[in-house]
C-alpha cells in the first residue's frame, strides 16, 4: 500500500505547536547542556531517537531559557543575479535548489510565477533584480522573469528568526501591527481564489509550421495563454498580457485542461498550473511549502533570573547539545525553599538552572576543587562531575555537578561526608539535617518532553558573549 502525509496535515500539527507557544497553553524551552568532551577527539555523533538518548539528555542538561519567539519558516534563498530560478508550480513536491522564491537585500520576499526564456524555450538566467512592491498583482522584469510580491520581513523577525539557512514566513492574523504587516495584510485581502499562474508544457509534440491555438477549459474564466514554436514544437506557452497586470490569470478555477490545437503539428500537450485556493499572497505558508517552526533564545552571559537574582546560565563552560522541551516542571527542593510553596507545577520562570549541586560548609573549600573534575564522598564513593563552582553571597558554598553513566554512575551523596576531588580539592557536605546536601536546580530534569535534540561541536560560554541559537523543527 502507496500513502502519503500531506502537506494539511504537516501544517495542521505544526499549528497546534505554534499556537501552543504564542497562546501560552504550554511552556517550550531552549536546553542547552553537555558540557563533557563527545570523545578524545570531539567526533559529534549523530543523535538517535531512543529512550536512551533522551535520558542522557537529561543527565546533561545545564540550563534552559523559555522560547523568546517562534515562526514558521522556510530555506533561505537569496535572489543572485546570474542564477536561474522556477516558477511556482502545484505540482511540486519539494523546494529545489534552484527556488521558486527569493529574498532580496531589503529583506522582500518574491515568488517566480514565470521563467524568463527565450526564443528557443530555453529558461535564462535572472539579471534584475525584483524590486516592486505591487499589492495585487504580479510584474514583469526585463529579462523575461514575472514576480509577485508576497510580504517584507520586519527588522524583528529578521532577528530572532532570519538565519543562514532559513527566513521566517507568516499569516497575519488579527489587526496588523505597524506598516510591514498591514502591507501583507494587503497582499492577503487582493488574493485572487482560482487563479492559473501558469502553463507548464508536457509534451512539445511536432510538425508544427503555425502558431496553435491555446485553449484553457474548466470551471473558472478569463485565464488565456499563448503558445511558441521552435524547430517544429510548441517550446513555450506564457498567459497574455491583461490590461491591469502582466499576467492574464482568470479566477475561479478549481480545476483546469489545456487544449493545444492547430498550427499544423501534433501532440503537443500542457497543464494549467493553479494557484492556491485562496490566492497568491493569502497565505505564504501554504505556497511557500512551510512545514517547520523555528525557536530562537539569546541567552546572555549568566542570565539573571528574575527575581530571585540568581544566575541560571554557567560561563566558564562549554555546551554540546540543544534540546527543545515542552512543560518541564518545577524542582521540589530548589535551592530557595521559600519559593517551592507558591511554584506552579510547570516551571513558568524565563530562566532555569538544571544542574545538580553539592552544599559545602565553607566558601574557601568549593574554591578548592577544579572544573571538570570529578569529586567523590569519602563514605559513600558517589561521584560528579564538577561543572562550575558557586560562592555567590546570600547562598550557601556549593558545587554545581552533573552526574553520567560512563564516567561517575548514579551514587547518592550523604550528608556530612568529606569530598575529595580528582586533581585536588577537598571539602565537607552539609548535613543533611539542614537541607542542604545534594541538590537538584531550579528545574526538575526528568520532567517535560523532549521534543528535540541536536548534538554539537564544542560552544564556549563566556559572560561576554550571547549567543543566538535557532532551534528548527521540520516534518
Amino acid at each position: 500500500m502507496a500513502a502519503i502525509i500531506t502537506d494539511v496535515l504537516k501544517k495542521q500539527m505544526m499549528q497546534k505547536i505554534f499556537d501552543e507557544t504564542t497562546g501560552a497553553t504550554a511552556q517550550y524551552y531552549v536546553g542547552i547542556g553537555k558540557s563533557s568532551e563527545w570523545n578524545a577527539t570531539e567526533t559529534v555523533p549523530t543523535p538517535t531517537d531512543t529512550p536512551k538518548t533522551i535520558r542522557d539528555a537529561r543527565a546533561a542538561l545545564q540550563s534552559i531559557k523559555q522560547a523568546e519567539g517562534t515562526s514558521y519558516v522556510i530555506p533561505r534563498h537569496n535572489w543572485s543575479s546570474g542564477t536561474t530560478y522556477t516558477a511556482y508550480d502545484d505540482d511540486l513536491t519539494t523546494i529545489p535548489s534552484n527556488t521558486y522564491y527569493v529574498l532580496t537585500d531589503e529583506n522582500q520576499v518574491y515568488i517566480c510565477l514565470q521563467q524568463g526564456r527565450d526564443s528557443a524555450g530555453v529558461a535564462v538566467a535572472s539579471t534584475v533584480k525584483p524590486s516592486v512592491v505591487d499589492l495585487v498583482k504580479p510584474f514583469k522584469t526585463a529579462d523575461g522573469y514575472k514576480w509577485k510580491f508576497l510580504y517584507t520581513i520586519s527588522a524583528a523577525n529578521a532577528s530572532k528568526f532570519l538565519s543562514s539557512n532559513f527566513m521566517p514566513v507568516q499569516k497575519i492574523v488579527g489587526s496588523p501591527s505597524g506598516a510591514i504587516e498591514t502591507e501583507q495584510r494587503s497582499v492577503d485581502s487582493n488574493a485572487t481564489p482560482g487563479q492559473i499562474v501558469g502553463i507548464a508544457i508536457t509534451n512539445g509534440g511536432t510538425g508544427y509550421t503555425g502558431t496553435p491555438t491555446v485553449t484553457i477549459l474548466g470551471d473558472g474564466d478569463s485565464c488565456t495563454a499563448t503558445a511558441t514554436i521552435n524547430g517544429g514544437s510548441v517550446v513555450k506557452i506564457e498567459l497574455d498580457s491583461s490590461a491591469d497586470s502582466c499576467m492574464k490569470m482568470g479566477h475561479g478555477y478549481n480545476f483546469a485542461s489545456v487544449t493545444i490545437a492547430s498550427g499544423g503539428g501534433s501532440g503537443a500537450t500542457a497543464r494549467a498550473v493553479i494557484g492556491p485556493d485562496s490566492g497568491m499572497g493569502a497565505d505564504p505558508r501554504d505556497e511557500l511549502k512551510s512545514t517547520s517552526l523555528m525557536f530562537n533564545i539569546k541567552p546572555d552571559g549568566e542570565v539573571a533570573n528574575g527575581s530571585l537574582s540568581r544566575k541560571t546560565f554557567l560561563v566558564g563552560q562549554q555546551f554540546r547539545q540543544v534540546a527543545l522541551i515542552r512543560n518541564a516542571k518545577h524542582a521540589q527542593n530548589n535551592i530557595n525553599p521559600d519559593d517551592d510553596s507558591a511554584a506552579p507545577p510547570i516551571f513558568g520562570a524565563a530562566s532555569g538552572l538544571v544542574l545538580n549541586h553539592l552544599q559545602l560548609t565553607d566558601s574557601s573549600e568549593t574554591n578548592s576543587f577544579g572544573i571538570n573534575r570529578i569529586v567523590t564522598g569519602s563514605t559513600s564513593g558517589a561521584k560528579a562531575i564538577i561543572d562550575q563552582k558557586d560562592t555567590t553571597t546570600g547562598f550557601h558554598p556549593r558545587l554545581i555537578v552533573h552526574q553520567d553513566s560512563a564516567n561517575t554512575g548514579f551514587g547518592q551523596f550523604q550528608g556530612g561526608e568529606a569530598l575529595t576531588g580528582a586533581g585536588g580539592g577537598s571539602g565537607t557536605l552539609a548535613d543533611s539535617a539542614s537541607g542542604f546536601n545534594f541538590r537538584v536546580g531550579d528545574v526538575d530534569k526528568t520532567s517535560g518532553e523532549i521534543l528535540y535534540i541536536d548534538n554539537r561541536a564544542p560552544v564556549a560560554r563566556t559572560s561576554t558573549t550571547q549567543e543566538d541559537i535557532k532551534v528548527v523543527i521540520t516534518l
